[in-house]
């Protein structure tokens, strides 16, 4: 067992992550700039309106992946200290 390892190997997992954050939410149509219509998210957001009587719940899954993305850009920026555009 080596300690320094298992934290490197946490550290890079989650780096990772932080990293590939812009790229996921934005496959699945989670943009800066809104939910891409037809994209994957505008059918989670649909549903989520209309289970909820028109509107998006705030606090519900969908609002904190939109706020995710719209985050993610800042996120990547302050830990690697550069930009990575999608």
């Amino acid at each position: 067992f080596c300690p320094f390892l298992v934290t490197a190997a946490v550290v890079g997992t989650l780096g990772g992550a932080v990293v590939a954050a812009p790229f996921v939410l934005g496959a699945a149509g989670f943009t800066a700039a809104g939910i891409t219509a037809g994209s994957y998210a505008a059918g989670m957001m649909s549903a989520a309106a209309v289970a909820n009587g028109g509107a998006v719940a705030a606090g519900s899954t969908m609002a904190v992946l939109q706020s995710l993305a719209c985050m993610s850009s800042s996120a990547v920026c302050g830990v690697y200290g550069a930009c990575v555009s999608r």
